[in-house]
């Protein structure tokens, strides 16, 4: 049996990165607390979403994987509590910025960065003003412990909305998904609430890959965007395992038995039943 137990932090911001670098570190203690192997915090923790307007003057806040003060302190907190975080940070590289991740590996090392592939354009998350669009590829990442090996595969926000992001995940070997995310209220369509959209595009992507999913959202208002929380862990079967509310800060974790999961996926048949060779329409872009 080979048994995994991650966890989803969620939480709200401040433009402190360091209060907000001790809040996140307090709830990864917790999570490890519980037994929780794997730790999501929520995209671009370091300090309030700032894609909300664009301002030339906030390209100052990125720095290169090596020198980021969330991911240095999330190195050092995965090697003193022997976890792992997938840690999102606004990354610079020479005249490039990019919204991307660091996967931190339970003995304090950068496995590898990710740079988010999708990037959102509209109003209150203008990213393309700040991000390039990642130039890594979907990756994937080996993880390692008492009960045996696996495999994770993350996507950054944006990503989420995307069958292709899951799909390519799974097919690369990724056995759990994870989405550090930063999403709420849309400025342009106070009538919009998004919620429910988000949940059901991510558990949708968990019963069509027969993968559990980790979500893990901000919460708060930010200069009078509501961040609307509601963080889960979902199953193979897109039920949900553990969730907060949209006001909710705190931890939520789940134990995943991926033999299990490995055995529902193999009885579906989705993986054996693709037809690569209908699907070329997919890679044009016309």
């Amino acid at each position: 049996m080979t048994e995994i137990t991650v966890a989803a932090l969620q939480l709200g911001f401040t433009p402190n990165i360091d209060r907000n670098i001790a809040n996140v570190s307090r709830l990864v203690h917790e999570a490890a607390a519980k037994g929780a192997q794997v730790i999501l915090p929520p995209e671009l923790f370091e300090g309030e979403y700032f894609c909300r307007v664009e301002d030339e003057g906030l390209f100052a806040n990125a720095a290169p994987v090596g020198e980021h003060k969330a991911v240095l302190a999330m190195q050092a907190l995965a090697e003193a509590l022997k976890v792992t975080i997938p840690t999102s940070f606004f990354e610079a590289d020479g005249p490039h910025h990019y919204n991307s991740l660091a996967m931190i590996g339970p003995d304090g090392n950068v496995q590898g960065v990710y740079r988010k592939s999708h990037i959102p354009d509209g109003p209150g998350y203008e990213e393309k003003f700040y991000f390039r669009p990642g130039n890594t590829g979907f990756k994937v990442w080996p993880h390692a412990s008492d009960a045996g090996r696996t495999t994770l595969g993350v996507g950054v926000c944006w990503d989420q909305w995307y069958p292709e992001t899951a799909r390519a995940m799974m097919l690369m070997g990724a056995e759990v998904l994870f989405y550090p995310t930063a999403i709420g209220s849309e400025p342009h369509d106070t009538s919009l609430d998004t919620a429910r959209l988000w949940r059901r595009a991510m558990v949708g992507h968990a019963v069509s890959n027969v993968v559990p999913i980790v979500a893990a959202n901000r919460v708060g208002v930010e200069h009078g965007q509501t961040f609307y929380g509601t963080s889960f862990i979902a199953d193979e079967r897109g039920d949900i395992l553990a969730e907060l509310g949209r006001d909710d800060e705190g931890v939520i974790t789940a134990t995943i038995d991926l033999d299990i999961v490995k055995r529902h996926r193999a009885a579906f048949g989705f993986f054996r039943d693709r037809r690569p060779d209908l699907y070329g329409r997919l890679v044009q872009d016309i």
